[in-house]
């Protein structure tokens, strides 16, 4: 679907600690929502097996990443896990500019970045069902070692701690049901996933407690 010239394009962030399943939420909901273009983030990590330089970050090294940063070519940026990650600034307005709705996936550093400097923003916040589901998905995905997985585990507490900040929330106990209620999110359907709602209040007091 070509943009609308004659809107201003919308900006979706979505953020989550990992493990919530986050990344593979954002390519499913990428393919069934033609009209939404992915924001390619900047990041010094290493690339993981099957990651493509350009289609799922832009790897750089530190010093260029710091060199981008004082000369204020990042919409937002932060340091997770001891890597840089960072979203150019100029390719996001000028895609919103010509009517493109975007689809950014940062941690909730950035999302408060954005919200900050494009209030409008559309921010969801994803969260797993149970603190055991977390380390389940996080031991499941076999990348990590087991001090990066305690790592993780040890800093989701205060990531989870961040969800009241965001509009809506989805929580990805269901696969299929979580993507369903970010499309109808995308869709304009939207007022039933606020996340002021009574039952993220719950099920976030005892993911952090």
């Amino acid at each position: 679907m070509s943009p609308d010239l004659h809107r201003r394009g919308r900006l979706y962030v979505i953020a989550a600690p990992s493990g919530t399943g986050k990344t593979s939420l954002v390519r499913a909901l990428m393919e069934r929502s033609p009209s939404l273009a992915f924001s390619i983030s900047h990041t010094t990590r290493k690339p993981r097996p099957n990651e493509i330089d350009g289609r799922d970050y832009h790897f750089t090294d530190r010093s260029r990443f710091e060199s981008m940063v004082q000369a204020g070519e990042f919409l937002e940026h932060a340091e997770v896990f001891d890597n840089l990650y960072g979203t150019g600034r100029r390719n996001v307005e000028a895609a919103l500019a010509a009517g493109r709705d975007l689809l950014l996936e940062i941690d909730w550093q950035g999302a408060t970045q954005v919200r900050q400097r494009l209030p409008e923003a559309i921010d969801i916040f994803i969260l797993p069902p149970s603190r055991a589901a977390l380390e389940l998905r996080l031991r499941g995905r076999a990348t990590d070692s087991e001090e990066v997985i305690k790592r993780r585990l040890r800093d989701s507490v205060t990531e989870l701690s961040r969800w009241h900040e965001f509009r809506y929330v989805v929580v990805n106990e269901h696969f299929d049901r979580a993507l369903a209620d970010l499309q109808h999110i995308v869709a304009g359907d939207a007022a039933a996933f606020r996340a002021d709602r009574a039952d993220v209040a719950d099920l976030a007091a005892g993911l952090v407690a």
